[in-house]
């Protein structure tokens, strides 16, 4: 059964599972803050590098398989498989919503 996810989240990760940078930056407000791997990534122009070198060369797909609803933030959890070490692994995003867009995303594994 899959997961209800709001929609700029559920945007983001459709466009995840097709590879598609574009779709990734779109939910995304021009200023976001993404904390990834110990960097800090904000507005457009860096998401972009980020997907663009993190994402796309080792194919990372991420599968949420659960969600909740904390202090402000949607915690999504589960595995990102791809061409990577250790493939899948689990993986928790904690996006920060702001009218209907994603305003800051930390991701941990």
């Amino acid at each position: 059964m899959p997961i209800e996810l709001p929609k700029p989240i559920a945007d983001y990760v459709e466009a995840n599972a097709r590879l598609d940078v574009e779709g990734m930056l779109t939910p995304f407000v021009t200023d976001a803050v993404v904390l990834d791997n110990g960097g800090r990534h904000e507005g457009h122009a860096e998401l972009r590098t980020l997907f663009e070198e993190a994402v796309i060369p080792v194919q990372a797909i991420f599968t949420p398989d659960t969600v909740r609803h904390e202090t402000g933030q949607v915690i999504v959890e589960g595995p990102a498989h791809g061409d990577f070490k250790g493939s899948p692994i689990r993986f928790t995003y904690r996006f920060m919503l702001e009218d209907d867009a994603i305003k800051a995303l930390e991701i941990t594994a």
